[in-house]
Protein backbone atom coordinates (compact mmCIF):
# COMPACT_ATOMS: atom_id res chain seq x y z
CA UNK A 1 0.00 0.00 0.00
CA UNK A 2 1.38 3.56 -0.99
CA UNK A 3 0.33 6.22 0.74
CA UNK A 4 0.88 10.16 0.72
CA UNK A 5 3.77 11.73 3.03
CA UNK A 6 3.04 13.75 5.86
CA UNK A 7 5.43 15.59 7.64
CA UNK A 8 5.06 15.78 11.04
CA UNK A 9 8.32 17.83 12.73
CA UNK A 10 11.12 16.91 11.32
CA UNK A 11 10.27 13.18 10.49
CA UNK A 12 8.04 12.24 7.62
CA UNK A 13 5.58 9.19 7.46
CA UNK A 14 3.74 7.38 4.09
CA UNK A 15 5.11 7.14 0.97
CA UNK A 16 7.56 3.99 1.58
CA UNK A 17 9.33 5.93 4.79
CA UNK A 18 10.14 3.60 7.33
CA UNK A 19 7.57 2.93 9.90
CA UNK A 20 7.99 5.24 12.86
CA UNK A 21 7.44 4.41 16.63
CA UNK A 22 4.60 6.89 19.00
CA UNK A 23 4.20 6.54 22.44
CA UNK A 24 2.33 8.72 24.95
CA UNK A 25 3.26 10.39 28.07
CA UNK A 26 1.38 9.39 31.04
CA UNK A 27 2.00 12.39 33.64
CA UNK A 28 -0.30 15.67 33.27
CA UNK A 29 0.85 17.79 30.67
CA UNK A 30 0.77 20.88 33.01
CA UNK A 31 3.58 19.66 34.92
CA UNK A 32 6.17 20.39 32.32
CA UNK A 33 9.14 18.73 34.25
CA UNK A 34 7.64 15.24 34.76
CA UNK A 35 6.86 15.11 31.27
CA UNK A 36 10.00 16.17 30.30
CA UNK A 37 11.66 13.47 32.00
CA UNK A 38 9.54 11.31 30.28
CA UNK A 39 9.78 11.83 27.00
CA UNK A 40 13.61 12.17 26.77
CA UNK A 41 13.61 8.67 28.41
CA UNK A 42 11.19 7.56 25.72
CA UNK A 43 13.75 9.03 23.13
CA UNK A 44 16.67 7.19 24.64
CA UNK A 45 14.82 4.34 23.90
CA UNK A 46 13.80 5.09 20.56
CA UNK A 47 10.27 6.32 20.44
CA UNK A 48 10.52 8.79 17.19
CA UNK A 49 6.96 10.79 17.68
CA UNK A 50 5.40 11.61 21.34
CA UNK A 51 1.55 12.31 22.15
CA UNK A 52 0.70 14.01 25.07
CA UNK A 53 -3.09 15.07 25.99
CA UNK A 54 -4.24 18.34 26.01
CA UNK A 55 -7.35 18.23 28.55
CA UNK A 56 -7.01 21.72 29.32
CA UNK A 57 -6.31 25.22 28.51
CA UNK A 58 -2.88 25.02 30.86
CA UNK A 59 -1.98 21.54 29.20
CA UNK A 60 -1.96 23.21 25.54
CA UNK A 61 -0.01 26.44 26.89
CA UNK A 62 3.13 23.89 28.51
CA UNK A 63 3.36 22.34 24.80
CA UNK A 64 5.34 25.61 24.03
CA UNK A 65 7.79 25.19 27.03
CA UNK A 66 7.82 21.28 26.79
CA UNK A 67 8.68 22.04 23.09
CA UNK A 68 11.65 23.58 24.06
CA UNK A 69 13.06 21.11 26.08
CA UNK A 70 12.47 17.87 23.91
CA UNK A 71 14.20 16.44 19.91
CA UNK A 72 11.12 14.81 19.07
CA UNK A 73 8.62 15.59 17.47
CA UNK A 74 5.00 16.55 19.79
CA UNK A 75 1.43 15.56 18.83
CA UNK A 76 -1.34 16.96 20.98
CA UNK A 77 -4.38 14.57 21.94
CA UNK A 78 -7.48 16.89 21.76
CA UNK A 79 -11.15 15.52 22.40
CA UNK A 80 -14.35 18.25 22.64
CA UNK A 81 -12.82 21.27 22.79
CA UNK A 82 -12.16 23.08 19.39
CA UNK A 83 -10.17 25.95 21.33
CA UNK A 84 -7.70 23.64 22.46
CA UNK A 85 -6.35 22.13 19.45
CA UNK A 86 -5.65 26.05 18.48
CA UNK A 87 -4.31 26.41 21.47
CA UNK A 88 -2.26 23.53 20.76
CA UNK A 89 -0.83 24.38 17.26
CA UNK A 90 -0.20 28.30 18.43
CA UNK A 91 1.99 27.02 21.27
CA UNK A 92 4.27 24.77 18.93
CA UNK A 93 2.42 20.80 18.34
CA UNK A 94 3.32 19.53 14.95
CA UNK A 95 0.37 17.86 14.92
CA UNK A 96 -2.59 17.38 16.47
CA UNK A 97 -5.04 14.36 17.12
CA UNK A 98 -8.86 14.82 16.56
CA UNK A 99 -12.12 13.48 16.43
CA UNK A 100 -13.77 15.39 14.16
CA UNK A 101 -17.10 14.12 15.55
CA UNK A 102 -16.72 15.40 18.92
CA UNK A 103 -15.00 18.64 18.40
CA UNK A 104 -18.70 20.34 17.86
CA UNK A 105 -20.18 22.33 14.98
CA UNK A 106 -18.40 22.37 11.32
CA UNK A 107 -17.95 26.51 12.63
CA UNK A 108 -15.28 25.44 15.48
CA UNK A 109 -14.08 22.29 12.93
CA UNK A 110 -13.12 24.99 10.78
CA UNK A 111 -11.87 27.29 12.70
CA UNK A 112 -8.96 24.33 13.73
CA UNK A 113 -8.19 23.47 10.28
CA UNK A 114 -7.88 27.30 9.65
CA UNK A 115 -5.31 26.99 11.61
CA UNK A 116 -3.63 23.63 11.03
CA UNK A 117 -3.76 25.31 7.44
CA UNK A 118 -1.89 28.06 8.56
CA UNK A 119 0.87 26.49 10.25
CA UNK A 120 0.76 23.28 7.72
CA UNK A 121 0.61 21.08 10.58
CA UNK A 122 -0.83 17.42 10.12
CA UNK A 123 -4.33 16.22 11.58
CA UNK A 124 -4.40 12.77 12.69
CA UNK A 125 -8.20 11.72 12.48
CA UNK A 126 -8.56 9.07 15.28
CA UNK A 127 -11.82 6.32 15.77
CA UNK A 128 -12.00 3.72 17.68
CA UNK A 129 -14.26 1.33 18.71
CA UNK A 130 -15.61 3.61 21.48
CA UNK A 131 -16.21 6.69 19.33
CA UNK A 132 -18.19 5.76 16.22
CA UNK A 133 -21.52 8.48 16.07
CA UNK A 134 -25.12 7.21 16.62
CA UNK A 135 -25.86 7.27 13.45
CA UNK A 136 -22.79 4.64 12.26
CA UNK A 137 -23.55 2.39 15.37
CA UNK A 138 -27.19 2.13 14.52
CA UNK A 139 -26.25 1.66 10.73
CA UNK A 140 -24.42 -1.56 11.55
CA UNK A 141 -25.85 -2.44 15.11
CA UNK A 142 -22.54 -2.63 16.96
CA UNK A 143 -19.38 -1.55 16.47
CA UNK A 144 -17.50 -3.90 13.80
CA UNK A 145 -14.43 -3.36 11.17
CA UNK A 146 -16.93 -1.60 8.41
CA UNK A 147 -18.44 0.51 11.30
CA UNK A 148 -14.67 1.84 12.27
CA UNK A 149 -13.56 2.24 8.55
CA UNK A 150 -16.96 4.40 7.45
CA UNK A 151 -16.70 6.11 10.67
CA UNK A 152 -12.67 7.43 9.78
CA UNK A 153 -13.40 7.91 6.29
CA UNK A 154 -16.58 10.06 6.91
CA UNK A 155 -14.63 12.43 9.28
CA UNK A 156 -11.37 12.43 7.09
CA UNK A 157 -14.16 13.61 4.44
CA UNK A 158 -15.16 16.66 6.80
CA UNK A 159 -11.79 18.12 6.65
CA UNK A 160 -11.01 17.51 2.89
CA UNK A 161 -14.12 18.83 2.18
CA UNK A 162 -12.60 21.92 3.64
CA UNK A 163 -9.46 21.66 1.21
CA UNK A 164 -7.04 19.95 3.65
CA UNK A 165 -5.39 16.91 2.97
CA UNK A 166 -2.78 16.94 5.70
CA UNK A 167 -3.89 14.26 7.11
CA UNK A 168 -3.28 11.09 9.28
CA UNK A 169 -6.04 8.33 10.37
CA UNK A 170 -5.99 5.68 13.46
CA UNK A 171 -8.56 3.06 13.94
CA UNK A 172 -8.35 1.18 16.56
CA UNK A 173 -10.01 -1.22 18.48
CA UNK A 174 -9.12 -3.60 21.15
CA UNK A 175 -10.28 -6.74 19.40
CA UNK A 176 -7.72 -8.05 17.31
CA UNK A 177 -9.13 -9.45 14.54
CA UNK A 178 -11.28 -6.72 14.25
CA UNK A 179 -8.73 -4.10 14.40
CA UNK A 180 -6.78 -6.15 11.43
CA UNK A 181 -9.85 -6.09 9.04
CA UNK A 182 -10.63 -2.88 9.84
CA UNK A 183 -7.03 -2.05 8.22
CA UNK A 184 -7.06 -4.44 5.34
CA UNK A 185 -10.23 -2.65 4.18
CA UNK A 186 -9.57 1.05 4.54
CA UNK A 187 -5.96 0.12 2.99
CA UNK A 188 -7.90 -0.52 -0.50
CA UNK A 189 -10.30 2.94 0.05
CA UNK A 190 -7.38 5.74 1.39
CA UNK A 191 -3.86 6.79 0.52
CA UNK A 192 -3.76 8.66 4.16
CA UNK A 193 -1.17 7.51 6.07
CA UNK A 194 -2.34 5.44 8.95
CA UNK A 195 -1.17 5.54 12.55
CA UNK A 196 -1.71 1.70 13.77
CA UNK A 197 -2.55 -0.11 16.67
CA UNK A 198 -4.62 -2.29 19.13
CA UNK A 199 -6.06 -0.29 21.73
CA UNK A 200 -6.71 -0.76 25.37
CA UNK A 201 -4.90 -4.00 24.99
CA UNK A 202 -4.30 -4.49 28.37
CA UNK A 203 -1.29 -4.82 30.47
CA UNK A 204 2.75 -6.16 29.68
CA UNK A 205 1.92 -9.69 28.70
CA UNK A 206 -1.67 -8.96 27.32
CA UNK A 207 -0.78 -6.15 25.37
CA UNK A 208 2.19 -7.73 23.75
CA UNK A 209 0.84 -10.58 22.52
CA UNK A 210 -2.61 -8.62 21.22
CA UNK A 211 -0.42 -5.74 20.09
CA UNK A 212 2.13 -8.03 18.41
CA UNK A 213 -0.60 -10.39 16.60
CA UNK A 214 -2.24 -7.57 15.38
CA UNK A 215 0.53 -5.42 14.84
CA UNK A 216 2.47 -8.38 13.33
CA UNK A 217 -0.41 -9.47 10.99
CA UNK A 218 -1.19 -5.85 9.21
CA UNK A 219 2.59 -4.64 8.97
CA UNK A 220 3.39 -7.77 7.07
CA UNK A 221 0.89 -6.86 4.34
CA UNK A 222 2.41 -3.62 3.52
CA UNK A 223 -0.39 -1.59 6.09
CA UNK A 224 0.95 0.95 8.30
CA UNK A 225 3.19 4.35 8.42
CA UNK A 226 3.28 4.71 11.96
CA UNK A 227 2.52 2.39 14.93
CA UNK A 228 1.72 2.91 18.85
CA UNK A 229 1.89 -0.59 20.91
CA UNK A 230 -0.44 0.93 23.96
CA UNK A 231 0.31 -0.79 27.36
CA UNK A 232 -1.09 -0.16 30.78
CA UNK A 233 2.29 0.82 32.52
CA UNK A 234 5.57 2.43 31.47
CA UNK A 235 5.11 3.94 28.46
CA UNK A 236 8.55 3.19 27.90
CA UNK A 237 7.85 -0.58 27.86
CA UNK A 238 5.78 0.49 24.54
CA UNK A 239 9.20 1.88 22.87
CA UNK A 240 10.45 -1.66 23.50
CA UNK A 241 7.77 -3.30 22.19
CA UNK A 242 7.55 -1.82 19.25
CA UNK A 243 11.08 -2.32 17.94
CA UNK A 244 10.95 -5.80 18.58
CA UNK A 245 7.97 -6.05 16.34
CA UNK A 246 9.33 -3.95 13.80
CA UNK A 247 12.45 -5.57 13.61
CA UNK A 248 11.24 -9.42 13.87
CA UNK A 249 9.22 -7.95 10.65
CA UNK A 250 12.71 -7.00 9.28
CA UNK A 251 10.97 -3.44 8.91
CA UNK A 252 13.79 -1.68 11.28
CA UNK A 253 17.45 -2.70 11.47
CA UNK A 254 19.78 -1.49 14.34
CA UNK A 255 19.08 -2.09 18.40
CA UNK A 256 20.30 -4.90 19.95
CA UNK A 257 18.69 -7.89 19.90
CA UNK A 258 18.54 -10.50 22.74
CA UNK A 259 18.02 -14.55 22.13
CA UNK A 260 17.76 -16.95 25.07
CA UNK A 261 16.76 -19.93 25.94
CA UNK A 262 14.08 -21.19 28.10
CA UNK A 263 15.97 -23.20 30.42
CA UNK A 264 15.77 -26.77 31.44
CA UNK A 265 16.90 -29.69 33.84
CA UNK A 266 20.38 -29.22 32.77
CA UNK A 267 20.69 -25.49 33.67
CA UNK A 268 23.48 -25.22 36.18
CA UNK A 269 23.22 -20.77 36.62
CA UNK A 270 20.72 -18.78 37.55
CA UNK A 271 20.03 -17.74 33.89
CA UNK A 272 16.61 -16.06 34.24
CA UNK A 273 18.46 -13.53 37.07
CA UNK A 274 21.17 -13.52 34.72
CA UNK A 275 19.13 -12.54 31.48
CA UNK A 276 17.00 -10.30 33.35
CA UNK A 277 20.43 -8.30 34.02
CA UNK A 278 21.16 -8.96 30.81
CA UNK A 279 18.67 -7.17 29.45
CA UNK A 280 18.96 -3.94 31.72
CA UNK A 281 22.45 -3.64 30.68
CA UNK A 282 21.78 -3.94 27.07
CA UNK A 283 19.94 -0.54 27.43
CA UNK A 284 22.85 1.26 27.54
CA UNK A 285 24.09 -0.08 24.41
CA UNK A 286 20.94 0.58 22.43
CA UNK A 287 22.86 2.38 19.40
CA UNK A 288 24.95 -1.27 18.93
CA UNK A 289 23.09 -3.35 15.86
CA UNK A 290 24.05 -6.61 17.71
CA UNK A 291 22.55 -9.71 18.40
CA UNK A 292 22.75 -11.28 22.28
CA UNK A 293 22.60 -14.74 23.10
CA UNK A 294 21.95 -15.90 27.04
CA UNK A 295 21.71 -19.70 26.82
CA UNK A 296 21.75 -22.18 29.72
CA UNK A 297 24.10 -25.06 29.01
CA UNK A 298 26.60 -25.96 27.20
CA UNK A 299 25.12 -28.70 25.70
CA UNK A 300 23.57 -26.50 22.82
CA UNK A 301 24.76 -23.11 24.05
CA UNK A 302 27.58 -22.56 22.14
CA UNK A 303 25.83 -24.26 19.05
CA UNK A 304 22.57 -21.58 19.37
CA UNK A 305 25.37 -18.76 20.33
CA UNK A 306 27.03 -19.23 16.70
CA UNK A 307 24.51 -16.88 14.94
CA UNK A 308 25.01 -14.20 17.85
CA UNK A 309 27.39 -11.39 17.68
CA UNK A 310 27.73 -11.75 21.73
CA UNK A 311 27.06 -14.78 23.78
CA UNK A 312 26.89 -15.90 27.59
CA UNK A 313 26.89 -19.58 27.84
CA UNK A 314 26.07 -20.99 31.32
CA UNK A 315 28.26 -24.27 33.02
CA UNK A 316 28.27 -25.28 36.32
CA UNK A 317 28.44 -22.27 38.85
CA UNK A 318 30.54 -20.89 35.58
CA UNK A 319 30.01 -19.67 31.94
CA UNK A 320 31.59 -19.17 28.47
CA UNK A 321 31.48 -15.94 26.19
CA UNK A 322 31.30 -16.12 23.33
CA UNK A 323 31.97 -13.78 20.16
CA UNK A 324 31.15 -14.57 16.61
CA UNK A 325 31.02 -18.18 17.22
CA UNK A 326 33.86 -18.48 18.96
CA UNK A 327 34.78 -19.11 22.71
CA UNK A 328 36.95 -16.12 24.10
CA UNK A 329 36.41 -16.21 27.85
CA UNK A 330 35.68 -18.66 30.76
CA UNK A 331 34.55 -17.24 33.72
CA UNK A 332 32.84 -17.81 37.18
CA UNK A 333 29.13 -17.22 36.96
CA UNK A 334 29.43 -14.10 38.86
CA UNK A 335 31.86 -12.56 36.82
CA UNK A 336 29.78 -13.46 33.36
CA UNK A 337 27.85 -10.43 33.24
CA UNK A 338 30.81 -7.66 33.70
CA UNK A 339 32.86 -10.31 31.04
CA UNK A 340 29.62 -9.41 29.00
CA UNK A 341 30.01 -5.45 29.45
CA UNK A 342 33.74 -5.35 28.54
CA UNK A 343 33.15 -6.86 25.32
CA UNK A 344 30.32 -4.42 25.03
CA UNK A 345 32.51 -1.63 25.30
CA UNK A 346 35.08 -2.64 23.07
CA UNK A 347 32.28 -2.92 20.08
CA UNK A 348 31.14 0.45 21.15
CA UNK A 349 34.52 1.43 20.79
CA UNK A 350 35.49 -0.24 17.46
CA UNK A 351 32.26 1.72 16.22
CA UNK A 352 33.24 5.50 17.54
CA UNK A 353 30.58 5.26 19.58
Amino acid sequence: MTTRVVKIGDRVIGGGNPVLIQSMTNTKTEDVKSTVAQIKELERAGCDIIRCAVPTMKAAIALKEIKREINIPLVADIHFDYRLAIAAMENGADKIRINPGNIGSTEKLKAVIDVAKKYNLPIRVGVNSGSLEKEVLLKYGTVTSEALVESALNNAKLIEDMDYHNLVISIKSSNVMECIKAHELIATRTDIPLHVGITESGSLISGNIKSSVGLGIILYQGIGDTIRVSLTGNPVEEIKSARMILKALGLRNGGVEIVSCPTCGRTDIDLIGLEEKVNKLLEDYMELDIKVAVMGCVVNGPGEAREADLGVCGGKNSGLIIKKGEIIKRLPESELLNGLKEELDILKAEKGM
